[in-house]
């Protein structure tokens, strides 16, 4: 998987970042869920799940959006 930078909200350069692929995805880096919450969820042990602020969705680019 070829992963390209495609911006982050962090001050520090560290999470979070979004990144997309080339396999038509993206790629989040975030904080871990607390494992409480990650309980609560409906995922296969395969998976996970991070937690992002709504700012970082300024770097999905536009054609990422659903309906536009």
């Amino acid at each position: 998987m070829q992963l390209t930078f495609l911006g982050s909200s962090s001050v520090t350069g560290d999470c979070p970042s979004l990144y997309a692929t080339d396999r038509d995805s993206y790629v989040v880096q975030g904080l871990k869920l607390d494992p409480d919450v990650l309980a609560s969820l409906r995922m296969p042990d395969r998976e996970t799940a991070v937690e992002i602020p709504a700012a970082l969705l300024r770097y999905l680019p536009p054609e990422a959006v659903a309906g536009a």
